[in-house]
């Protein structure tokens, strides 16, 4: 058998394991804001969370109305508010290393003094690392949720937010519609103008719906040429008007091939939530509508036939 070495202990040991201990006590409860700030923001990486450890510190020192961050973020607005208004207004870049985290106002009734300005700056020095870290880790979220090649949510997303929705709708009796968009003939327009011209078919086909819905409503990319819109508080009449809307912005879609103009069509099928179904059988309902709709002669919507 080997010989298991030992470790040696020098003399000095445990006196720096003391005066570690000592540090960390002492860090842990330093009154100071910088020290506590500093503190608070390491416990969570969640942005909105950082914004209000931020905004009540920063309150403690330098009395301000409102604060407002802005920030977008894999094409996503994140906005975080708190308070009302105010005429004077100081405004902070959050720069870090070259790259842009945000902008983060301030307003309130009286003007900020010269000196109430640095302290601000000296906060936001201290917080700037945390929230750039924050930022990052929403960032790699929301890009496991993000189609690569659309910019719009996946179907990951979608089997989340479905989920949710569903509950939602049993707990409150809210209507939540479904909507499945298939492009008709996808593979010839692979096949006779390459996937690169399909992948911007794609492209283009995911930014006329988005132009055409509520902000309330999303769009996912579910498969292949298939995309699904979710409409929340949404009957099953609305829904059908706005998949006939979706139905047309895809229509007008015009590309230049050079020789030949290249248009796309796309068929639609509807379904708004049951109570008491899952979401597997929602989703099956949409599907089943969106195959009615291919089978008589695509370019057109359907409604699942329980829906009045």
């Amino acid at each position: 058998m080997k010989n298991i070495p030992t470790i040696q202990r020098s003399a000095s040991q445990p006196k720096k394991l003391a005066d570690l201990c000592q540090a960390h006590q002492e860090w842990v409860s330093a009154p100071d804001v910088l020290t506590r700030l500093t503190r608070r923001l390491s416990t969570t990486l969640a942005l909105e969370t950082q914004l209000g450890i931020l905004a009540e510190e920063l309150g403690q020192i330098i009395p301000f109305d409102s604060m407002n961050y802005r920030h977008r973020i894999n094409r996503q607005d994140f906005v975080f508010s708190t308070g009302m208004g105010g005429p004077h207004r100081c405004e902070y870049r959050l720069n870090l290393e070259g790259n842009c985290y945000g902008t983060l106002p301030l307003n309130r009734r009286q003007r900020f003094s010269e000196e109430e300005l640095q302290g601000v700056e000296t906060i936001i020095s201290v917080a700037i690392c945390p929230l750039r870290n924050a930022c990052q880790y929403l960032a790699i979220e929301q890009a496991a949720l993000t189609d690569a090649l659309t910019g719009v949510a996946n179907k990951r997303a979608l089997d989340e937010e479905l989920a949710r929705c569903n509950q939602l709708a049993q707990r409150h009796n809210q209507q939540y519609s479904l909507i499945l968009c298939d492009l008709d003939h996808f593979k010839t327009i692979n096949d006779n103008h390459g996937h690169v011209v399909g992948d911007h078919v794609l492209r283009m086909a995911a930014e006329a719906m988005e132009r055409s819905l509520r902000t309330s409503d999303t769009i996912y990319r579910f498969g292949g040429e298939e995309f699904a819109v979710l409409l929340p508080l949404t009957g099953g009449k609305d829904a059908r008007d706005v998949a006939e809307r979706l139905r047309i912005a895809i229509g007008n879609i015009r590309i230049d091939c050079g020789d030949t103009t290249l248009s796309v069509t796309t068929s639609c099928g509807v379904a708004t939530h049951l109570h008491g179904e899952t979401t597997e059988q929602w989703i099956a309902r949409a599907d089943e509508a969106l195959y009615q709709a291919k089978h008589l002669g695509r370019n057109c919507t359907r409604v699942f036939a329980s829906i009045s």
